[in-house]
């Protein structure tokens, strides 16, 4: 009689933000290479439903869902304690969620929101769950920057943008912020020996429902005009995340995006990014901040 496979015989791969958009293709992608994948999400009734669309395209997949709120601290301890008593291993981390807003929003610890998701909460989910990874070049951390990582610097007497004038700085600030972690991750892996790969993707533009509250005639316009030309599907976007986290080539601080028109669609490979995004001295600063605003030290 043929063994039974269990989890902890698999790969397994935790995406947080895997209900929608690119988390949910990142995830069907990472079912049919044969892990056992984790959908940490904030919403699990939503979450749930997607997972029940996936399984019914994967129906032998090896699918789980789990809370975790990212801009609550406590929530990611609860999750990384949850994940640890079910599971031995992880060999892939996919840093995938994130929120845009548009007006000032903090979480309970007065942080700002965006801050505190797309960058704070993954820089403590990695810290709590990097030493159930394989010391592997096939272990990968990969963190989602964006595009908007160009326009940013980190605001560090003013982290949570009180006197920034664009309404759009605390998420570019908190997409740098992702970049920069990636890399000085990196480095520290390598300081200390690791084979592990902490590496970074951005997906490009894709229509997501960017359109949708737009007046009918002007919606159907955008999207027969500008949708083509710049934007390309969820599926597509999802390709960079893949190649970070899959591709034997890939090395550590790498930072992968579409190739095409302003970086905005294309296939696959090294995307660019600013100078003020590579230095060290940033990083290293960000890094202590984060330990100082998380309560706690990331050891490697």
């Amino acid at each position: 009689m043929a063994q039974q496979t269990t989890i902890n015989d698999m790969k397994v791969a935790i995406v947080t933000g895997a209900n929608s958009g690119i988390g949910y293709e990142v995830t069907k992608s990472l079912l049919s290479e044969g892990f056992h994948v984790v959908m940490a999400c904030r919403n699990l009734e939503k979450s749930n439903d997607s997972k029940e669309q996936i399984l019914a395209e994967f129906p032998t997949s090896s699918l789980e869902v789990m809370a975790i709120d990212l801009s609550d601290f406590e929530s990611i301890k609860a999750f990384a304690q949850e994940f640890k008593a079910k599971h031995q291993h992880l060999n892939i981390l996919v840093n995938n969620a994130g929120v845009l807003f548009n007006k000032p929003k903090k979480n309970k610890n007065n942080i700002e929101m965006q801050f505190a998701t797309n960058h704070l909460g993954h820089f403590l989910l990695t810290s709590l769950l990097i030493d159930l990874m394989p010391d592997s070049k096939s272990s990968r951390v990969v963190s989602l920057s964006s595009l908007a990582h160009k326009k940013a610097e980190i605001f560090f007497d003013d982290i949570n943008c009180e006197t920034q004038a664009k309404w759009d700085t605390p998420y570019a600030q908190s997409k740098l912020a992702c970049l920069i972690f990636a890399d000085e991750l990196q480095r520290k892996l390598e300081s200390a020996g690791k084979k592990i790969i902490s590496v970074s993707a951005h997906p490009g533009g894709t229509d997501s429902g960017l359109f949708d509250h737009m007046p009918k005639l002007l919606m159907t316009i955008m999207r027969y005009t500008f949708v083509p030309i710049f934007l390309h599907t969820t599926e597509s976007a999802a390709k960079p995340i893949l190649k970070a986290a899959l591709d034997s080539s890939v090395k550590g601080s790498e930072y992968y995006g579409p190739t095409g028109l302003f970086e905005m669609k294309g296939p696959p490979g090294i995307a660019s990014r600013t100078q003020y995004s590579q230095r060290e001295d940033v990083a290293a600063r960000l890094w202590a901040l984060s330990e100082e605003m998380i309560g706690s030290e990331f050891k490697i």
